[in-house]
């Protein structure tokens, strides 16, 4: 049995980017995503409706500034208590997992999709994508980009403009491009 794209793409594996499954799927998701950007700091309610429909689950308290950015919206889980400032694009082409009491700063990236090296496939549309972790109570501070497939232990503070290119354990300090973990925290 042939698998769809769309299951090709949500198992990690190669699909075309373009396909018309996806395609609607990502258009459901941006017109949610454009009309939660269009809301007033004051229609919480509606911020909230329109939250609960573009993601695939989000906990109580959790705030995110807009513009916001994603792909599809359905692929990302966000935790209680969390806080995305301005600017958060997450581009959930695979799962994108946001822990409790989490910390965004502005412009952050969440990137989970990545494209073939070589330039046939490249040209051909082909790509892939690998889930992003961000466990309970990290701190990310200001245009951190994270990078396909990565996971960041709990309690971890990644300083701000760091480019997060593989996994971070739990309880440190990272910094830098490619981040670097510079000290232990207690």
């Amino acid at each position: 049995m042939t698998r769809s794209m769309h299951e090709r793409m949500v198992a990690g594996e190669q699909y075309i980017a373009d396909d018309p499954e996806i395609s609607e799927r990502q258009a459901a998701g941006q017109e949610l995503m454009e009309a939660y950007n269009a809301t007033s700091v004051r229609d919480r309610d509606e911020r909230s409706r329109l939250l609960r429909q573009l993601l695939g689950s989000i906990g109580e308290d959790t705030a995110i500034r807009p513009p916001f950015y994603v792909d599809y919206g359905a692929n990302i889980t966000i935790g209680a208590r969390t806080f995305a400032n301005y600017g958060l694009m997450a581009l959930d082409v695979a799962t994108i997992t946001i822990g409790d009491d989490v910390q965004i700063g502005p412009n952050v990236q969440l990137l989970t999709p990545t494209h073939p090296l070589e330039p046939g496939p490249r040209r051909d549309k082909w790509e892939s994508a690998q889930p992003i972790v961000i466990e309970d109570n990290v701190w990310l501070g200001g245009g951190v980009i994270v990078l396909p497939g990565v996971t960041i232990g709990a309690n971890t503070v990644v300083g701000s403009g760091a480019v997060v290119t593989r996994d971070l354990p739990p309880n440190v300090l990272a910094v830098g491009n490619p981040a670097r973990v510079i000290r232990e925290l207690t």
